[in-house]
């Protein structure tokens, strides 16, 4: 018996099959299916898909052999891997001086005739063989071995997309912690912040109440207002700050919801110094997309017509419309309206108009826009299309299942 000699680049070829993480991995149907199709074209009653290790060659599948291993010194497999760019042929392995009185050959299984086709790598390298054994002399026709090589690729290919889809999972499991990690961050940074805050609003409301004849209506008092109402502001906007960075590291969670529910919904329980007239088309339908996403878009569109109306009664519009892929919506308020030169800027993070009030912390419409690409969508702002006073978006997001209510 003659054992097959080492690779000079043995110890890369062993690097990189280590990196398929496939050696010892449980049997899977696909090369189960790929060992039987070998098997049945080349008429033998045994296919392998075999592995060659540092020391022992071991079967991905293991059709019509029990065994899930054998050692490397006896593994004809062993030999294949030396010329990656030929099947390796052995007609009857009794007269052949490399195998007559190998264990493999002279006890059970018998192998008597093997044919092997390597399992090659981009690089180059074989990583093992596709191979077929019969228990007497064999040989296989030209239709033959160029099927076994077909069906060496088809391996291969198992492997590279196997190999594919585990870093991919490496991958989204780093980002799934970072994630975790900005999160509990952003939540820490926000408690940090809002700490301070909260102690110097109840040290203001402490001078108020216990010193308010002192206060009452002198310069002192017009001044703890102005920085009761600027703790408010710096309130508002860590939490603005919090909700945006949330939109791209949480997983988005799909839902059936009515649009018309969602919206009165969002009226009813956000307290505004205006009336709040809703007029909705089209929107007494179920969609099934992210809920919580919605009502962070509307909770935001509304608030930002609220704040920069300057009438009695805030007109709010929304229509909705489908197409096979996207769920269109047209949103209008009858507010003073903005220039042409904002109409992108104001989709930036802290960007804010001229002439927008102190409330005004340039977040919400950088959360909208980002939770709408988020769903696959995206938004623009236009002059209204009916030539009145106010804003106008159109936004789309990728539509799901819908339905109809």
């Amino acid at each position: 018996m003659k054992s097959a000699e080492i690779l000079e680049n043995e110890e890369e070829r062993l690097k990189i099959l280590d990196s398929y993480k496939i050696l010892d991995t449980l049997p899977e149907e696909d090369y189960d299916a790929i060992a039987k199709i070998a098997s049945s074209i080349c008429n033998t009653p045994i296919a392998l898909i075999s592995l060659i290790d540092k020391d022992r060659q071991w079967f991905k599948s293991n059709h019509g052999l029990e065994a899930r291993e054998t050692p490397r010194e006896l593994a004809f497999c062993a030999h294949s891997i030396l010329n990656p760019d030929e099947l390796f042929i052995i007609n009857d392995a009794t007269k052949d001086e490399r195998f007559h009185d190998n264990p493999l050959t002279t006890e059970n299984p018998h192998v008597i005739f093997y044919a092997g086709a390597p399992l090659n790598t981009s690089d180059g390298l074989a990583l093992g063989t596709l191979c077929v054994i019969d228990n007497k002399p064999n040989d296989l026709n030209e239709s033959q071995q160029e099927s076994l090589k077909l069906l060496a690729n088809q391996v291969v290919g198992l492997l590279e997309l196997r190999k594919k889809n585990e870093e991919l999972k490496s991958v989204n499991n780093k980002v799934t912690q970072l994630n975790e990690q900005l999160n509990s961050f952003a939540f820490r940074l926000t408690h940090d912040l809002k700490s301070p805050i909260s102690g110097v609003n109840f040290l203001l409301n402490v001078l108020k109440e216990d010193h308010s004849k002192l206060f009452k209506n002198t310069e002192a008092e017009s001044y703890i207002d102005l920085i009761t109402k600027r703790m408010g502001y710096m309130s508002t906007l860590i939490d603005e700050i919090l909700e945006y960075s949330k939109v791209n590291t949480e997983n988005i969670i799909y839902e059936d919801f009515n649009l018309e529910v969602i919206l009165k919904s969002i009226l009813s329980n956000i307290d505004f110094d205006h009336k709040i007239v809703l007029n909705s088309k089209n929107l007494n339908i179920h969609i099934n997309s992210s809920k919580i996403g919605f009502v962070q878009i509307f909770q935001n569109l509304i608030s930002n017509s609220r704040k920069f109306s300057n009438k009695e009664k805030v007109f709010i519009e929304v229509d909705f419309k489908k197409d096979k892929e996207f769920y269109h919506f047209i949103y209008r308020d009858n507010g003073p309206g903005i220039e042409e030169s904002y109409w992108e800027k104001v989709f930036d993070m802290f960007e804010t108009l001229e002439n927008s009030n102190n409330e005004n912390t340039g977040i919400g419409l950088a959360t909208v826009k980002s939770i709408i690409e988020r769903l696959g969508g995206k938004i623009s702002l236009n002059s209204r299309d009916d030539g009145k006073e106010g804003v106008c978006f159109h936004f789309c997001i990728s539509k799901k299942e819908i339905l109809e209510a």
